[in-house]
């Protein structure tokens, strides 16, 4: 019985929809807060038994892995929409041959990452200005990080591969174990062996290839169309060709943010150490709102890719309209909690007030605006669904970036405060939110014009 359950929830393609949103949502989302979970046990780890200017350094690297990641976790997010309308079409053979071309790209993605990040990672670090306190750690951490980036991209495809199927559980149990060995191996790194960001960075790496190799394990013990066998690991032209039109322009909406970030990253810097070090904190805190908003992105990205491929124009529709009224109203129960508890919380980071006082600043200002982030993850996610990759990123592309460098630039150059920065957040959000939906609502006939076409042809050359 439990196994027939597990099965409905998994058919994206009939039945109720409310219900297997939520379902779809919640172990993806815990995936993503777990992951925070134990980033934030590294920046604890750091700040407690090493000192603040560790902990700066650790949080000055966000900006630059996001850049570094983003891009191939956006080609994720094309493998994610393409097995979803093959499964959506029962297209079983080419399921199969875009799993495996998935795990390939991965590894190759993985390798390149590794290779061009260190070669650009010591200039960008000059480029944002850390400190010459921080810049030693800060280098020496993003060295060992990106010597892992094969194993962690590799990951998240394979988690893109059972999200596709609507299974976003299996990720979620693979990552518990593993987190959990990055918890030990951070206590016995830097408390027992006496290392410093080298430890963190190790047991961050070590414990994503435990998750890679737990999941990829799974998978060659998969029965159906989602089984990996390793002699038929290769790439497939045409759906390679589909991954990389919806994913790199997805993977560059989401570099985009990270451009921008690390143009405000920059700005941080340059208010010293203390305003580092709460901005490090805080944002192991923003993020489990974020994870949220982004999962109901990724479900409407899923949900709307299999219906499309299916030819269901009412259940894209109802999909996108759940997708916003559910993810509001989460995200908005997940913010009050941690802004109730947001003192005690960056407390753990660190005792020290001013710090914890500057974190408090920048939650109350970010973690709001991610109530305007869930309207442009939805309505992007739907538009990848569609197989409309490339003008939400055009569209972040001038309202992130575009914005975020010109307040930089034009409005804090003027009035250098921290409070002044943050306002950036709402401001750029509010404006690419509006952009992007009437984008949206702009296209929507004739995309669903193009699935009736489609949907005709089909059925004449059945006849």
């Amino acid at each position: 019985m439990a196994h027939n359950n597990t099965a409905r929830s998994r058919d994206l393609l009939h039945g109720s929809l409310g219900d297997k949103i939520i379902l779809f949502v919640l172990p993806l989302a815990a995936t993503g807060i777990l992951q925070q979970l134990f980033n934030a046990v590294d920046i604890a780890v750091i700040g407690r038994f090493v000192g603040k200017n560790a902990m700066a350094a650790v949080g000055s690297n966000s900006p630059i892995i996001g850049l570094l990641i983003n891009l191939f976790v956006g080609i994720s997010l094309g493998a994610n929409v393409v097995i979803a309308r093959l499964i959506g079409q029962k297209d079983e053979k080419g399921v199969n041959r875009a799993v495996h071309t998935a795990i390939v790209v991965a590894v190759l993605s993985g390798l390149a990452a590794a290779v061009f990040g260190e070669i650009i990672v010591a200039p960008l670090l000059h480029f944002m200005g850390v400190p010459p306190e921080v810049y030693g750690m800060a280098l020496l951490y993003m060295r060992i990080y990106l010597a892992g980036m094969p194993v962690i991209l590799l990951y998240n495809f394979e988690a893109a591969i059972f999200r596709s199927h609507g299974d976003t559980r299996t990720p979620l149990l693979c990552l518990t174990t593993s987190g959990l060995v990055n918890v030990v191996l951070n206590v016995f790194f830097v408390v027992a062996l006496g290392m410093t960001v080298d430890g963190v960075a190790l047991a961050t790496v070590l414990s994503n290839l435990i998750s890679s190799v737990l999941m990829f394990g799974i998978l060659t013990r998969k029965e159906g169309m989602l089984r990996v066998e390793p002699g038929k690991l290769r790439v497939d032209g045409r759906i390679l060709v589909e991954i990389f039109r919806i994913g790199i322009p997805a993977g560059i909406q989401s570099m985009i943010f990270s451009l921008a970030n690390m143009s405000v990253q920059s700005s941080v810097n340059s208010l010293g150490a203390d305003i580092m070090a709460a901005s490090s904190a805080a944002q192991n805190l923003e993020i489990f709102s974020y994870y949220v908003v982004n999962s109901f992105g990724q479900a409407c990205t899923t949900f709307v890719g299999q219906n499309y491929g299916a030819g269901n124009e009412k259940r894209c529709r109802r999909s996108i309209l759940l997708c916003l009224l559910q993810g509001e109203l989460c995200t908005l129960v997940m913010i009050t909690l941690i802004l109730i508890f947001a003192k005690p919380l960056l407390s753990i980071f660190t005792r020290d007030p001013v710090v914890i006082e500057y974190g408090t600043v920048r939650m109350r200002i970010i973690m709001v605006s991610h109530l305007l982030s869930l309207f442009i993850e939805v309505v992007s996610g739907a538009m990848r669904g569609f197989g409309q990759s490339l003008v939400p990123a055009l569209i972040s592309l001038i309202g992130i970036c575009g914005i975020r460098i010109l307040w930089v630039t034009l409005i804090f150059s003027r009035f250098q405060t921290f409070s002044v920065l943050m306002a950036v957040y709402p401001v750029s959000l509010g404006i690419t939110a509006v952009i992007v939906t009437v984008s949206y609502l702009m296209r929507r006939s004739r995309i669903f014009a193009e699935l009736e076409q489609k949907l005709e042809e089909a059925s004449e050359s059945l006849g």
